[in-house]
């Protein structure tokens, strides 16, 4: 019994941290074009809109003028409408900023259909190699790229089957050399 309450525990303590970590990296992610973004005032319907993000990436929001959305984080953008709000306008403003629909990430090498695909959290190489039809007979299980932005400029960095995917992705999958 008591060896079952460990391992029950165990399983449980793995679980919670893999939610947390999802959160964790969703709660880092940064907006870029394409993103739709709903943001939510409370009571206050006109200040509340859904857009989908441009190149450029900036929203007229009302009273704050243009704000520049590519590059923040949700609670970094509740934060700033917060702020921005707060006071002048309103009290305590409830502001939720939520994404309703992701970038797309991108597929391409040794998959059966290579393209753009809709970014659903929790996605690995392999779920993504999944929704792309399949590897090829001559995938690499090995040789598997993934060229990322960050903060403005692309890295590429090597992964296995189960490495993460996020929203604007190019993941390359490499042939085998047999």
């Amino acid at each position: 019994m008591q060896r079952f309450v460990v391992l029950c525990a165990l399983f449980i303590s793995f679980f919670a941290a893999s939610v947390l970590a999802q959160s964790n990296s969703l709660d880092q992610y940064r907006l870029g074009s394409g993103d739709v973004v709903k943001i939510t005032v409370y009571g206050q319907d006109d200040l509340s809109l859904e857009t989908r993000l441009s190149d450029v990436g900036i929203i007229n929001y009302p009273y704050l003028g243009e704000i520049k959305l590519v590059g923040l984080t949700l609670p970094e953008l509740e934060s700033y409408i917060y702020n921005g709000l707060k006071g002048d306008y309103l009290v305590e403003p409830s502001v939720s900023v939520s994404i309703t629909d992701y970038r797309p990430f991108f597929i391409n090498g040794e998959v059966k259909k290579p393209g753009g695909y809709p970014y659903q959290p929790g996605l690995t190489i392999d779920k993504a190699a999944a929704l792309a039809g399949g590897y090829t007979e001559r995938a690499s299980k090995t040789k598997i790229f993934i060229v990322r932005d960050t903060e403005g400029s692309s890295t590429t960095i090597s992964v296995d089957r189960s490495g993460i995917v996020l929203p604007g992705d190019i993941v390359t999958i490499e042939q085998s050399f047999f």
